[in-house]
């Protein structure tokens, strides 16, 4: 064969190699707190944990709250911007980052609201 043959085979191997490995790392499961303390990526879902303190830092400008996951597990959730408009109207949580020494420093977080678009019990269909 051809040297220049190989040399392209052998480039689009390790091209098509690398794509994989990198998309597979950026894949990310739901997990809870303790399954992410064994994982450098990973998105927990859960609820705000209203009992305890929350609030934003100036000295170090973060936002910290209490997170409660799916499994009862409650851990301090660091996350490195202002506190969110609507933190307060969210039914549910997923926080995106890592666990260091038992808090999670998210570097994303998404919020599930409640729907304005929900069904109303007074609104009766109209009949054809």
């Amino acid at each position: 064969m051809k040297p220049k043959l190989l040399l392209g085979i052998f480039s689009i191997v390790l091209f098509t190699s690398l794509l994989m490995y990198n998309f597979g790392n950026s894949i990310s499961t739901y997990v809870n707190f303790e399954q992410a303390a064994d994982r450098t990526s990973s998105h927990v879902v859960g609820k705000w944990d209203r009992t305890k303190d929350y609030g934003f830092s100036r000295e170090t400008m973060q936002f910290s709250f209490h997170m409660e996951d799916e499994d009862g597990n409650v851990r301090r959730v660091v996350f490195p911007r202002p506190k969110p408009n609507n933190f307060e109207q969210a039914t549910q949580l997923v926080v995106i980052g890592e666990m260091r020494n038992n808090v999670f420093h998210a570097n994303d977080m998404l919020m599930k609201c409640p729907s304005k678009y929900n069904e109303n019990p007074d609104f009766e269909a109209a009949q054809f």
